[in-house]
């Protein structure tokens, strides 16, 4: 049980076009959504599907494969770690976010590559 870490796996599709910015230290960051899809039968037996949002944040060398290769509707599977922060708004009340640190990424279909 000692190996048990802070690890996530998905496979989904992207939500919206990623959004890449260059920091003053001039690394970057990629941020963007994936959707996974969940499908079982209720009690009358209709199929039923369930969608999660995911947010997901690259840096550095990942953030620019995503600037370059990743697009809304890619299906891509992502590992990474779970990271949880809270912020402030402008109007002083506090916001809880919890969002993926991708450090690898897979893009699937046709054209494939690994990060």
């Amino acid at each position: 049980m000692r190996t048990i870490r802070n690890k996530v796996q998905l496979i989904g599709n992207v939500g919206n076009s990623p959004e890449t910015k260059t920091l003053e230290n001039g690394k970057k960051v990629a941020s963007f959504s994936v959707a996974t899809n969940e499908f079982y039968r209720n009690s009358q037996g209709d199929k039923v599907e369930h969608t999660q949002w995911h947010q997901i944040i690259c840096w550095g060398n990942t953030a620019e494969i995503v600037e370059k290769y990743v697009s809304k509707g890619r299906e891509i599977a992502i590992e990474g770690k779970l990271s949880n922060r809270s912020y402030e708004t402008s109007d002083g009340s506090k916001r809880y976010v919890s969002e993926i640190i991708a450090s690898e990424i897979l893009l699937l279909g046709s054209s494939s590559t690994k990060a």
